[in-house]
């Protein structure tokens, strides 16, 4: 047998890949970064990674999300800037840097799908609709 040569039991071995880097639950993040981008209907829309702030799993990505400036994903924009503390009542004009480092507490499931090409499972973690709460930092002692 070569040095090259491999013997391996792929029968043990599942056919899904996990992106998933903190479980299930609630946690403290803040918008690290944003990705504009068009989606396959062609309205604009923003990918946000949300970044773990405190406790544990404090700097992992907590999940991706994105906000859809289409007429269908509009009330959730609206619900998630104004938890965010923009002024929602009225006209708004917004850049998406202005997001860069605004947190909230962010409830994070499980979503598996399968690549209809590859037939790989792949595990992610998404926020349901309205998965957003205020989070509060805690105060430094001192």
């Amino acid at each position: 047998m070569s040095e090259n040569t491999m013997t391996i039991d792929f029968s043990s071995v599942g056919n899904i890949e996990d992106f998933r880097s903190v479980p299930e639950g609630d946690y403290p993040c803040r918008i690290s970064e944003i990705r504009e981008s068009k989606s396959p209907a062609g309205h604009s829309r923003w990918g946000i990674r949300w970044e773990v702030c405190h406790g544990e799993w404090q700097g992992r990505t907590a999940c991706w999300d994105s906000l859809h400036w289409s007429e269908r994903g509009l009330p959730r924009a609206k619900f998630l800037l104004g938890l965010l503390g923009f002024e929602i009542q009225g006209p708004l004009e917004i850049d998406a840097r202005q997001l860069e480092g605004k947190q909230a507490l962010v409830t994070v499931v499980s979503e598996e799908r399968e690549d209809p090409v590859t037939g790989i499972r792949r595990l992610r973690n998404r926020v349901p609709y309205s998965g957003y709460g205020t989070f509060v930092p805690p105060k430094k002692s001192g």
